[in-house]
């Protein structure tokens, strides 16, 4: 359904309707009241914060909770046309149109905020297919179903998700185990003294752990799920979760002729290799980083909502600390640049563990806090140099 008027013939289409589509819609309405824009979506078109889904069992809210307007609240607030419920099927970039489920539109400026899928590794087993993924609100709702009167889980994957899911699901007083083909969890984010600090107070809260192994089948046994891993160990559970990681929304681009890597390459300005057309958020790739965190999408929703308005803007990034949301030991984490020179120097302190990633001459290029540590977050982020200048 519609939520206001036809969209206008030019003007500015937003395709994703995530924290990305919204923020730079946000950001155009402080510097533009009146250009026209087109919002379309293949979600109902509601808002609600994303990285609030793996934290909200604990704190006891449903989907519809985590709503924060619907549709037809966003289409008055930010004065634009809502097209729901719509999915993409193509990209013209010569014409400037996309076809849509529900008829074509066309765009003087076209913003692409597709977002990533969940990575699905392919298992064998005949319970295979009753693997979830929570990437969306839909899944979360369908998820909270399923565990419903549960008391076993299983995670495949011990990232950042995967570790945010498994605190949420102890602390909701459900049976967690979590399994990785790497020696621990958080490795690429976290030194080994800060991972291993981590765990052990996962492990204290109820998570049990199964590393440097995969899973081998996942099979159907009565009520309950037998999965079975590569180094013989079997783990009988309820529900099987996997949250190995995403992968940047690729296919649309692709067909349209917009140029790819890992994400969807823009330049600075955000610009795609095609005219008008721009990428942000966790489908875009800027001079070679993906940075799928809330943080770099409010950044880049400030430089692009003045360059879709002809004001050349150029996007910067600051030192970009990311929340490891695990109430267990609070985490902050501030990785070095890829391929930074330098050494980790670990200072345990009362109740945390400061983290410290130097370079010979003693400047700081990374941090990871841990508990009490977490309080020097905002000292230790001006030290730091940023991710893009």
């Amino acid at each position: 359904m519609d939520h206001q008027n036809q969209p206008a013939s030019s003007g500015i289409v937003i395709i994703g309707s995530g924290l990305a589509g919204y923020t730079v819609i946000r950001e155009l309405r402080k510097l533009d009241k009146t250009i026209p824009i087109t919002l379309v979506t293949k979600e109902p078109g509601y808002f609600y914060s994303k990285p609030m889904l793996s934290t909200a069992l604990a704190s006891n809210k449903s989907a519809e909770q985590l709503v924060s307007t619907n549709a037809e609240g966003m289409a008055t607030q930010l004065e634009m046309t809502i097209l729901s419920e719509a999915a993409v099927t193509a990209i013209d970039t010569v014409a400037q149109t996309i076809t849509t489920s529900r008829g074509s539109i066309s765009y003087g400026k076209l913003v692409l905020g597709l977002g990533a899928d969940q990575i699905r590794l392919p298992l064998q087993g005949n319970a295979a297919n009753e693997v979830i993924t929570v990437n969306d609100l839909e899944e979360y709702a369908q998820f909270r179903k399923s565990i419903e009167g549960k008391k076993r889980i299983a995670i495949l994957g011990a990232g950042l998700i995967g570790c945010e899911f498994a605190n949420d699901l102890v602390l909701g007083s459900y049976e967690v185990d979590v399994i990785d083909l790497a020696p621990q969890a958080l490795g690429r984010l976290l030194p080994e003294a800060a991972v291993q600090a981590l765990q052990t107070k996962l492990s204290e809260a109820g998570v049990r752990w199964h590393f440097t192994t995969t899973v081998q089948s996942i099979d159907r046994n009565g009520d309950a799920l037998t999965i079975t891993l590569a180094n013989g160990t079997i783990i009988t559970s309820d529900v099987f979760l996997s949250a190995v990681g995403l992968k940047p929304r690729l296919d649309l681009a692709k067909a349209a002729g917009i140029a790819t890597a890992t994400g969807i390459t823009v330049n600075r300005q955000l610009e795609t290799s095609a005219s008008n057309v721009y990428a942000i958020g966790d489908c875009a790739e800027v001079d070679g980083l993906v940075l799928p965190y809330v943080m770099p999408i409010m950044q880049a929703a400030r430089a692009l909502a003045p360059n879709l308005l002809g004001q050349v803007t150029t996007l910067t990034y600051p030192a970009m600390p990311v929340m490891v949301k695990t109430p267990a030991l609070p985490t902050i984490v501030s990785p070095p640049a890829k391929g930074a020179l330098g050494e980790w120097k670990i200072n345990p302190i009362e109740g945390g563990l400061e983290a410290r990633f130097e370079s010979s001459d003693g400047k700081l290029l990374g941090f990871a806090l841990l508990g009490a540590a977490t309080a020097q977050r905002a000292v230790l982020t001006k030290e730091l140099p940023p991710i893009l200048p």
